[in-house]
């Protein structure tokens, strides 16, 4: 194991950080990708011969109208198609995953992208051609026995009528495509490609190179220095680009703006909230709650300003632990049977499942190597693994709690893609959240429960403590940034750079209170949040959360109704509305409570945390 881990050398004063080439990392360390494709030979079979039915798409152009056979022979094509398609594309992007600089995985990403926008836009007829067909027609043909397992996908596009244009607008919409993503695309080559940053020096003395990805790491620091001037040099980039990230920014809102109002939506959240069947109240309920529950957050600020011995707690103290000196080690296996220990109240079906997935099912790919993709992700088709890219680390318990997180995911990719015909196996991002912080929140418990001493269970209190923050507050203030944003733009006012800063400011000094510092650099934060730039998006973080938090209450708490109940949420899929598989869960999140008791918790947290201080 300990060749895959990443190796410091000295190199006069400094250190440097190796990393293995992909040919070094052991078979048993790696996902095991046989379940989609035996051999690249395979995939290479297997794709043409999809790409050679993709013309069939051709023969049902024009006959939708013709009834319910006709549009079950479509639907039945289509799922095939698609299909074949979502096991090509996850064998191809995980391939390139394990080596982003392996030219072959490279061609055959980008071959399959390039025929599957070709099979889109040959079945970009669907959705206008069904809408096409009156009303009356519709509800007539929707009572056929032969569409009954397709009902609801049929439903779920109907309801798009009243916003869906005539054919010629559609057209033009359709080809403001690429020219409507160019705000995004400028905002990204700006921060990922033509800004720079010096290498700066961490507290053991090695040089790291400041960049967006490395900027948590600096701040998460114990040195305070090292924090405050990675925090200076950082944001002292983006004041050099401010009105540029201004006007891509503004760009970018007056977008969404436009195509809302061009499809008859009264505000661009309404249309982003639409997709979901979401009411605004979710949206206002979450900041009126967590608005309401501010006090406890700047007492919890409080709190840290005084056990770091600070005389004023600034933005970049926020990320730092409190207790830099608590240590942890966790061996993937430790690891994984850890994560398979604190889910044991959702049984041992689930668990064993689990554990067997962690580690000789080979669902994860374990380990650091030269060119990796970064970070962690789950990722899976519904006739393949539901799979886990890490670099793991055993000396950081934040890996651990990224497993369980990724491990939530692929059991709720499992269990439905086991549960759900294809057409309903694929949840949306709404609910998503919710699986994988459940398994955070229980890992959470399960390790407070076993902590060795008061201050382990302090540090891990304060790592609780700090996911509701940058999960539910701090997405939450965001998801208030973008409701001011496109207000403001849909008013007929500009995103200038000066009222960007100062309607951020407003939020900055709601959300960290009189008492915090907040240096004027930090007015520049609403202009590097990727986020921004797929809009009303964030505020799933934040409710994904929140349920999860009232879900786990429920189970550590309940009877075997209230697991069943969430293992009964977990295999649902798509098969209903998000708001209404969540009712089903227990948690209904169109009304404040969930919200209110995740605050609640919150709350709770840091009042026991304040006592062990």
């Amino acid at each position: 194991m300990t060749k895959t881990m990443l190796k410091p050398s000295m190199k006069g004063a400094t250190k440097t950080i190796t990393l293995p080439p992909r040919s070094k990392i052991k078979v048993a360390d790696t996902w095991d990708l046989t379940a989609l494709f035996k051999t690249d030979g395979d995939w290479e079979r297997e794709f043409k011969k999809w790409q050679k039915t993709l013309p069939r798409y051709t023969t049902f152009k024009g006959k939708l109208a013709e009834g319910a056979k006709a549009i079950r022979a479509l639907l039945e094509f289509d799922r095939t198609s698609d299909r074949v398609a979502d096991k090509l594309g996850t064998y191809a992007f995980l391939k390139t995953s394990e080596d982003q600089a392996n030219s072959d995985y490279q061609r055959m990403k980008g071959r399959y992208i390039s025929a599957a926008t070709e099979a889109g836009e040959l079945a970009a007829f669907i959705r206008p051609e069904l809408l096409a067909i009156p009303s009356k027609k519709m509800d007539a043909i929707l009572k056929s026995p032969e569409l009954a397992e397709w009902k609801l996908t049929l439903e779920r596009i109907i309801r798009y009528r009243p916003h869906t244009l005539s054919d010629g607008e559609e057209k033009l919409l359709a080809m403001q495509g690429q020219m409507s993503e160019a705000s995004g695309t400028i905002f990204r080559q700006l921060i990922d490609s033509d800004m720079k940053w010096p290498a700066l020096l961490k507290e053991k003395g090695e040089s790291v190179e400041l960049s967006n990805s490395t900027f948590i790491l600096f701040l998460e620091s114990p040195e305070r220095k090292v924090r405050e001037t990675a925090f200076k040099t950082y944001y002292k980039e983006f004041d050099a680009h401010k009105n540029t990230i201004a006007a891509s920014l503004n760009g970018s809102v007056q977008r969404d703006v436009y195509y809302a109002k061009a499809r008859g939506f009264a505000s661009a959240r309404e249309s982003a909230l639409f997709s979901d069947n979401v009411p605004v109240a979710v949206y206002d309920n979450l900041i009126g709650s967590v608005r309401k529950n501010l006090p406890t957050l700047h007492r919890y600020y409080e709190l840290r300003r005084r056990a770091m011995k600070l005389k004023e707690v600034r933005h970049y103290d926020t990320y730092a632990p409190i207790f830099s000196d608590v240590k942890a080690e966790y061996a993937w296996e430790k690891g994984a049977k850890t994560i398979a220990d604190a889910l044991a109240p959702l049984g041992s079906d689930y668990t064993s499942k689990l554990y067997a997935g962690l580690t000789k099912e080979r669902w994860c790919d374990r380990y650091p190597n030269r060119g990796k993709s970064s970070g962690a992700f789950s990722s899976g088709s519904y006739d393949g693994l539901p799979y886990i890219l890490m670099n793991y680390q055993p000396t950081m318990l934040d890996h651990v709690f990224t497993l369980a997180h990724e491990a939530g995911h692929s059991m709720h990719s499992y269990l439905s893609c086991k549960s759900q015909p294809y057409q309903h196996a694929s949840y949306t991002i709404f609910v998503a959240e919710v699986a994988s912080t459940f398994n955070e929140q229980l890992l959470g418990k399960h390790l407070m429960d076993n902590a060795k001493d008061k201050r382990e269970r302090a540090y891990l209190l304060n790592k609780m403590i700090d996911d509701i923050r940058g999960t539910i507050i701090r997405q939450t203030m965001f998801a208030e940034f973008e409701l001011v944003s496109h207000a403001l733009v849909e008013a007929g006012e500009p995103l200038t750079v000066e009222t960007l800063r100062k309607e951020y400011r407003k939020l900055l000094d709601a959300y960290f209170g009189v008492k915090f510092a907040i240096d004027n650099e930090l007015e520049l934060e609403c202009m590097r949040i990727p986020h921004f730039y797929r809009a009303f998006y964030v505020y799933k973080y934040a409710t994904g959360l929140s349920a999860a938090i009232a879900l786990s209450q429920k189970v550590l708490n309940g009877g075997p109704k209230d697991v069943e109940q969430y293992l009964g949420f977990l295999k649902a899929g798509c098969s209903k509305w998000p708001i209404d598989i969540l009712k089903d869960a227990g948690v209904d999140m169109s009304k404040p409570a969930p919200v209110d008791a995740a605050m609640k918790y919150f709350g709770k947290l840091v009042d026991e945390l304040d006592e062990l201080l």
